[in-house]
């Protein structure tokens, strides 16, 4: 990062950071306090993600900052996440001035759940979402700073709520690697009552990759996994190796291989669940994603099918090598320095082993995982004479965003979930 004088066009060097691996660029930063320190979101020797200013670390360790909100004369409004709690996001207030660093204690709070916000004039407007409630809570919260934060007002929210019981997920860290996870049981359910000894089928439901966590502190993170749930799974998910809220180590875990940790950690926490559930049936484990997830999908049946009997894939990376340069590159390195690492983590050369049921979900106008990926995958099954289902939505681009076609998609989902892992329709229901 360097400085210039508008002036004279003259530039100078503030700060410099490498590693051996990449450097993540990081929300809100660099920026400056008003008195011009510095404020940069950098790593710690024990590999944990810092807020410093003029070069200082600010904050107590142990914490995960996500990124920076706004700085606020020689304030900073930072989110961070607990050491050891990557499921929950808190807002914290950081004075350059005197050192000063604490989470913001907002009156009528709903407790741990997933906050956001902005500052500006020691105002702040605190958006959070939490396990007890739909939807996001709004809160303009005055005298921020002070030692009596008031609610200057609440912000009503219009958004309709789902008609769909509230998603009660059992959270907890699975295995040795202490792999975030979440189970999602059917909402008429009772596995220590009425349904005491029966085994359900088991939906995995991540997305597994860099930038993205699924295991949250916030009801709305789990409506379509508790809606997937009520059709008669047990549906987990868990964020494995190269997902973000742990440790930059966590993160990096990825670099030169995006297939094998997350598929291992997806695996990892299956069994942990199985162990700690009683109620999960591992001979009918099916497992379904977008994007990044639909990639792990496809993997999962690929490559374990011994653990995963049957696979949806929505818009699914296929071949790196037709993905952004920057995503890519960043996690694989060039591709004509580490051709077997690009080999490594496509799944073209596994489609002749496919022995599950497998069903390629892509949208024909998709601008960000183009439809050759799917098609590609699609080429070399049928060139290996393995069957597959192909689902071509026409028109939709990376995520269908028209609500009957939304709909009709989880509904084909379910059915070929169904059909795939022996699922009888008296099983879908209490």
């Amino acid at each position: 990062m360097h400085s210039a004088d508008p002036a004279t066009g003259l530039t100078g060097p503030v700060r410099t950071e490498t590693d051996p691996v990449w450097v993540e660029i990081m929300p809100g930063v660099p920026d400056f306090t008003a008195s011009g320190e510095t404020v940069w979101i950098g790593r710690e020797e024990g590999g944990e993600r810092r807020l410093f200013v003029g070069g200082r670390p600010m904050g107590p360790p142990g914490l995960y900052v996500r990124g920076v909100g706004d700085v606020d004369g020689d304030r900073i409004l930072c989110s961070v996440s607990p050491a050891d709690r990557p499921d929950t996001v808190e807002l914290w207030l950081v004075d350059a001035s005197d050192g000063f660093a604490g989470p913001v204690e907002v009156p009528g709070g709903d407790g741990a759940g997933v906050d956001a916000g902005r500052m500006r004039g020691g105002t702040l407007v605190v958006q959070r979402r939490s396990p007890d409630r739909f939807g996001v809570r709004t809160l303009v919260v005055s005298d921020a700073w002070s030692q009596t934060p008031a609610v200057a007002a609440e912000i009503a929210s219009h958004a309709e709520e789902p008609e769909l019981p509230a998603p009660r997920p059992r959270l907890w860290r699975a295995g040795e690697r202490r792999i975030p996870s979440a189970l999602v049981l059917p909402s008429w359910f009772d596995p220590e009552g009425a349904h005491a000894g029966r085994r359900l089928p088991v939906l995995m439901d991540p997305y597994g990759g860099p930038h993205a966590q699924r295991v949250l502190r916030a009801r709305g993170a789990y409506l379509t996994s508790q809606w997937f749930a009520d059709q008669g799974f047990a549906v987990l998910v868990a964020d494995g190796r190269g997902t973000p809220g742990i440790g930059v180590e966590w993160e990096q875990a990825v670099h030169t291989d995006l297939a094998g940790p997350v598929l291992e950690d997806q695996v990892d926490a299956l069994r942990d669940a199985a162990e700690r559930y009683g109620c999960l049936d591992l001979d009918r484990v099916g497992i379904r994603g977008w994007s990044f997830g639909g990639y792990l999908s496809a993997l999962a049946v690929l490559r374990r099918p011994d653990v995963f009997h049957a696979a949806v894939a929505g818009a699914p990376v296929i071949d790196w090598r037709l993905y952004d340069t920057h995503y890519t590159e960043r996690y694989l390195g060039l591709p004509q320095d580490r051709a077997e690492d690009y080999r490594r983590s496509s799944l073209l050369d596994d489609a002749p082993g496919l022995k599950r049921p497998l069903m390629l979900v892509h949208g024909l106008a998709d601008d960000n995982v183009v439809f050759a990926h799917s098609q590609r995958l699609s080429s070399a099954l049928l060139a290996a004479g393995r069957p597959h289902t192909v689902l071509p939505l026409s028109g939709v681009t990376h995520m269908p965003t028209d609500e009957t076609v939304a709909e009709n998609l989880l509904l084909l989902q379910v059915d070929f979930l169904r059909s795939s892992l022996g699922i009888t329709a008296e099983e879908g229901g209490a």
